[in-house]
């Protein structure tokens, strides 16, 4: 496994990384990366994230020659330098100086681990062991229009597995309970019929409800009969977009980003657009989607088990549970198990 990371309780077990390592995953807001070294995570591997030459580079947090972590380092005009004994590394992450052997010759052995690299939806992107096509990312064709306001959330740092973050993100059963203080109402609860069937790129359901949208304080602004249509389509494994449509040909769309840093610690990251009320301020909606985060946290965070059990008859399930249901089987089907790993008996 890349990163030399010793296993602990919150790690994949190694076939679970092995799919999940050849999958993209956004690790970063762009606006957050400039040519101050930025340390993430993604699947327990510790990644350094740069800007250098004018171009985006994503390297292993380790300096070959003695394990220092790059992100405590510096960029010097195109330069990466470590901060333990001052190798650089150029933008190709070769060795370029050793300052206490400056006239080295073959410094190979100390080249960095570079991984690739692209920016969408105002976010980084990276895999760690890409297949030869190009990056593999979810379509989120609003981002950017002229006609939608587009919004990068900041990150929300989550203890808890991506794929219950995901499946809670589907769930419809749960609005009515969880998020009372936002948009919900516990005196609508049932959930009315709805479908999910699967499609070339995973899932999609269409949920119809009076199920208000809007915040409490704005829901007079909706007609007293209207329906409101959720679109949720699932991009496997830890991906999945909400379309809501709002009364006069709004849309709301948001994308759901559950970026595994571990097996039970996941990144959030929430691209956001709608075609409406495009002047409000932008602090008011980090603020109303920082609520609507905070309910389901509290939550996720402590579901038992804490992996997502895929097994059919590990949980019992109602029938507006199909989604979830449908996401379970599919994770099955791509391999994947969550298993925890094995441990010594004296952890």
């Amino acid at each position: 496994m890349l990163g030399d990371a010793t296993p602990n309780k919150s790690s994949f077990n190694r076939s679970d990384w092995q799919i999940l390592s050849r999958y993209w995953f956004p690790i970063a807001r762009a606006v957050d990366i400039d040519r101050q070294p930025v340390a993430v995570t993604l699947l327990d591997v510790n990644l350094v994230v740069f800007r250098t030459a004018g171009q985006l580079r994503i390297a292993l947090d380790r300096c070959p020659h003695r394990g220092a972590p790059l992100s405590m380092g510096k960029v010097v005009e195109d330069d990466l330098i470590c901060a333990y004994h001052g190798l650089h590394y150029g933008p190709d992450g070769r060795c370029r100086r050793i300052p206490a052997q400056p006239n080295a010759k073959s410094v190979s052995q100390f080249n960095l681990t570079i991984f690739p690299s692209t920016e969408r939806y105002g976010l980084v992107w990276t895999c760690l062991a890409p297949a030869t096509e190009g990056p593999q990312i979810p379509p989120f064709d609003v981002w950017g229009r002229p006609d939608y306001l587009s919004v990068p959330l900041p990150p929300v740092d989550i203890a808890a597995s991506p794929a219950r973050q995901v499946e809670g993100f589907i769930d419809v059963a749960h609005f009515a309970w969880v998020h009372t203080e936002t948009f919900a109402d516990s005196h609508q609860s049932e959930v009315p019929v709805y479908e999910t069937r699967s499609t070339e790129y995973g899932l999609r359901s269409e949920y119809l409800s009076d199920v208000s949208n809007y915040p409490k304080s704005l829901r007079h602004l909706a007609p007293a009969d209207f329906r409101w249509l959720r679109v949720f389509d699932v991009y496997p494994p830890f991906a999945a977009s909400l379309t809501i449509h709002f009364p006069e040909d709004g849309r709301l769309c948001i994308l759901n980003l559950a970026s595994p840093v571990s097996a039970r610690q996941t990144r959030l990251f929430v691209p956001w657009a709608r075609n409406f009320d495009l002047d409000t301020p932008i602090a008011d909606i980090h603020a109303f989607n920082a609520k609507i985060f905070a309910e389901d946290q509290a939550i996720v965070e402590r579901q038992i088990p804490a992996e997502l059990p895929l097994e059919h008859n590990a949980e019992p399930h109602f029938a507006a549970d199909q989604s979830s249901v449908a996401y379970r089987r599919l994770l099955k089907s791509m391999g994947l198990t969550f298993v925890p790993p094995a441990y010594p008996s004296t952890v």
